[in-house]
Order: structure tokens, then sequence, then C-alpha cells
């Protein structure tokens, strides 16, 4: 499985090493001829650094502003009592299994309206539209295992809820919340289908649409376009090992206890 797995990114890398000839001749995994031209053209030659930016800014500001909802919400669902906490709390998973393919439409007609379209906070908002019932949904499971005496033992000593939260609840959940921030800039940063629904313009696009301008009709540029692919895949990837502590605490947290 570990071979099976590693396989197509070994194949990106060897294609996206090889001269245009030989990607079509030698079909081989590793490369007779090493160039690294592919690399060069997207970064000197080509709007790939626009991408990389904007979907950086997409990724990063989506991340933020979901993790801010989802924990406010996340403790107001778990410690608060209100009419209709429970069918808020349902209704936010409802919301999240609701398949994004059934929303295209209203959605566009939407950002349409609002001139969303072609401007990266459109994307950061439709975004927001599935990342926010994710990551609260989450953060509620994990929420839920903090012991209530701890945020009744701070309330006591004088602490706002709000102190709570911040000097309880977050330093505890650390390791979970890492993993909901993960799982939500992942999906950010390789979404595709929204992205080129709402974006045309060249200077707004991010890196799964912009990685397209490769591909011109039935001509595809397969070495740029796998070093492209490459890059494209390295944020994940270094944000997940250099988070990695947290990650795997935080899944064995909500295995164990969720």
């Amino acid at each position: 499985f570990l071979i099976w797995t590693l396989f197509p990114y070994l194949w990106i890398l060897a294609t996206s090493l090889k001269p245009n000839r030989d990607i079509f001749v030698n079909a081989t995994i590793i490369p007779e001829r090493v160039t690294l031209e592919h690399y060069r053209y997207i970064v000197t030659s080509s709007d790939f650094q626009t991408y990389f930016r904007n979907s950086a800014i997409v990724a990063i500001t989506t991340t933020l502003i979901a993790m801010l909802i989802a924990v406010f919400a996340a403790y107001a669902l778990t410690r608060l009592r209100f009419i209709g906490r429970e069918f808020v709390a349902r209704a936010t998973i409802v919301t999240y299994l609701i398949p994004a393919s059934l929303l295209f439409i209203p959605l566009f007609q939407v950002a349409f309206q609002l001139k969303l379209t072609d401007r990266l906070w459109g994307l950061v908002i439709i975004y927001l539209i599935f990342s926010v019932p994710f990551s609260t949904w989450m953060t509620i499971s994990y929420f839920n295992t903090v012991p209530s005496e701890l945020q009744d033992a701070a309330l006591v000593d004088g602490a706002s809820r709000v102190r709570a939260l911040f000097s309880i609840f977050l330093p505890l959940s650390l390791p979970a919340l890492a993993v909901v921030a993960l799982f939500t800039f992942t999906v950010a940063w390789n979404e595709f289908l929204f992205a080129l629904l709402l974006i045309s313009r060249d200077s707004q696009k991010t890196i799964p649409v912009g990685l397209t301008e490769f591909v011109r009709g039935d001509t595809y540029q397969w070495g740029r376009l796998m070093a492209g692919s490459l890059i494209a895949s390295l944020p994940p990837v270094i944000i997940y090992f250099v988070s990695q502590r947290w990650v795997v605490s935080g899944l064995a947290g909500g295995a164990i206890k969720g």
C-alpha cells in the first residue's frame, strides 16, 4: 500500500525532471536525462507565482476565519444553554453533508449578484460555507472532552467565559485544533471546482485552476504540469510535518474520546 500511494508522486517527480522528448519516448520511472527546465519555466516565465500567492491568501484566510468561528461556536454549543442549541448543533453537521455539486448554480448566482466573482474574497466566503460546519463539528467533539469542573473553577475564581475559553479550552484542545486547521487548509488549498466556476481572470486564479493553463486543447505540457503539481503539493506536506506531533495526538484523542 505504501508503494501504491507513493508511486504517483514518484512518477510526477520523474516526469517533471525529464526533457519533453523523453517524456513521450522514455516511459520509465528513472529519467535517463535530468533537466530543471520545467521548474525554471513555471517560476520565471509563467504566472505560477501569482497562482501560488492567491492560493496561499485564500487558504490561510479561510483557515483563520473558519477556526475563529468554529472555536466560539463550539464553545457556545457545548458550554452554554440556550433555546435551539440542539437544533443548531444538528443543523451544523447537516449543512456539511449537503453535496457541494448541488450548490454550484445557486452559489454562483449569489456570488454574481454580490459581485464576488473574480475576487479572492469571493472564494474565501464560498469556502467558509463548507469549512465552518466541518470545523465547528470537529471542535465540538473535542470541547466535549474538556472536564466542566475546570471551567467552573475558573468562573468561580472570577474569570470570564472568554478568559476560560482562551486559558483552558484552547490549550487543552490545541492538538485537535491543529488537525481541524490542517484539514481546512488542505481543502481550501486543493479546491478546484468552485475556483474554476468563480474565477476567470488570470490575476485571481489559484493553483488548481492555474495549472490548467498548461493544457491547450488536447495538448498536455506534461513536464510543466507535473513540476507545478509537485510544487503545489509542498505547502500541505510541509505544514503536516511541522505539526506532525500535534496532528497525531489530535487524531488519537479524537479516536479515543470522540
